[in-house]
Parts: C-alpha cells; sequence; structure tokens
C-alpha cells in the first residue's frame, strides 16, 4: 500500500501478476477451508468418474455429490463477493455473515496539507488514523490496527489477492463489528487486512458507495448516509 495514498486496488493482467496469483493461491489452501473443500470434491470427483468407467455402483453417486459440493462452493464464493459491491449487497445469516450498514449524519473532512483526506477513526473501539481513497475498492486496515481492534480473519473466506504499488500482496478478510468516524458508523463491513500494508489504513469504496451520497467541495469532502435523520449517538 502506498504511504502517499495512491490505490493499491489496481489490478495488471501481466504474466508475473497472473503467477503470483496462482501462487498465493496454492500457498493458501492449507488454511482455507473452500479451496480444501474445494479440492476434496475434484478428487472424490475425478475418483468417481473412475468408478464409473469401471462398473462400480457407488461411482455416479459419489461423482454427483462432489458435484454439489463444488455448487455449493461456489455459490459460497458468490454470496462473499457480493458483500464487496452495494449493488448486490446481500445479508447472508446461513454464513453467519451480518449486513453491512452504514448509517448516521452528515460528517465533513477537511483536505490536508498533504493533499488527502484523513480521518480519525473508532474500528471496534480502536482509535486510527485512515485514509479515505476513492480509488480503493475494500476498506483496508493494518495488521497492528487489526490486532488491536480484535479482527480476526474469516474461515472460509476467500484468498483474496491485492494489487498494490508495490506489486501484488496476499491479505484477509475480516468483519468489524463497527467503524465509526465524525457522525457516521458503518457495521458489519468486510475489511481487509495484511501485514504488507504497513501502518497504513485506508476507508475504501465499499464504505463509501453505502453512504446516499458523497462529494467535493472547497477542499471538503461531504459523507450523507441514508436516513440521515436518524439520531446516532457520537463518541
Amino acid at each position: 500500500m502506498d504511504p502517499q495514498g495512491h490505490t493499491p486496488y489496481i489490478l495488471s493482467m501481466s504474466i508475473q501478476n497472473i503467477w503470483n496469483n496462482l501462487a498465493a493461491g496454492i500457498g493458501a489452501i492449507p488454511r482455507n477451508d473452500l479451496l480444501i473443500i474445494a479440492l476434496a470434491a475434484l478428487l472424490a470427483g475425478w475418483i468417481g468418474s473412475v468408478m464409473i468407467r469401471r462398473g462400480a455402483p457407488l461411482g455416479r453417486f459419489i461423482r454427483t455429490g462432489s458435484t454439489l459440493v463444488l455448487v455449493g462452493v461456489l455459490v459460497t464464493v458468490v454470496l462473499q463477493l457480493s458483500r464487496f459491491d452495494p449493488r448486490f449487497d446481500i445479508a447472508v445469516p446461513q454464513l453467519g455473515l451480518p449486513e453491512q450498514v452504514v448509517e448516521g449524519g452528515e460528517t465533513r473532512i477537511p483536505l490536508q496539507p498533504d493533499g488527502h483526506f484523513w480521518l480519525r477513526v473508532e474500528i471496534n473501539g480502536v482509535p486510527a488514523n485512515f485514509l479515505v481513497d476513492t480509488g480503493a475498492t475494500l476498506t483496508a486496515v493494518s495488521s497492528d490496527v487489526a490486532e488491536a481492534a480484535g479482527l480476526e480473519p474469516r474461515r472460509g473466506g476467500l484468498p483474496v489477492q491485492i494489487g498494490t504499488a508495490n506489486g501484488p500482496v496476499a491479505a484477509q478478510i475480516a468483519t468489524a463489528n463497527e467503524i465509526r468516524f465524525g457522525n457516521v458508523a458503518a457495521r458489519g463491513l468486510d475489511v481487509v487486512t495484511s501485514p504488507s500494508f504497513g501502518s497504513t489504513n485506508v476507508i475504501g469504496m465499499n464504505l463509501l458507495s453505502r453512504l446516499k451520497s458523497w462529494r467535493v467541495e472547497d477542499n471538503t469532502m461531504i459523507l450523507v448516509p441514508n436516513n440521515p435523520q436518524e439520531p446516532l449517538e457520537v463518541r
């Protein structure tokens, strides 16, 4: 992540990046439930196909079962990906994922001397400085802040590969109970965290796009949540 605030989420389709993504995905297999399940289902499907060719009665049952498991993994992946984009935002209680809500009142953020918009944020009650980056797809949290805020990587979460100014880095998905700044509070929001982010924390578009609107006027960023008439207790 670029400490100057340049967006880290620009993906390149170079052969090197594709290879790095593949290597990161393979490296994530031992600690990712979804990948383990998918690989086991693929193996079971292959065994079932071999049994069918040899006339074994259980072959078709095993291959059908493996197909159903793979479909279930695919649905889980799609549901998790949908959480990154509010246009497809879905609460998925059966997966234990909370609804993502951003609410409160209008908040104004002045432009800082370095040319960026910075916020003093409380994430799960832990204070930290966050850069507001409208070019970042996801809200990102440094490892130190994530540890202090008790952000646990999601079991069964997707392995995430983030393109940064210094190349692709592996990141883990976690869910923040509450992200609070100014008159705004976000609850149940997905974030990514990685030691490679250094000390930089970023408010990304997965939070900003859940607002009613945001705009910049006279070197001030104005955030307007949905239902701003509802009072929000500000700490």
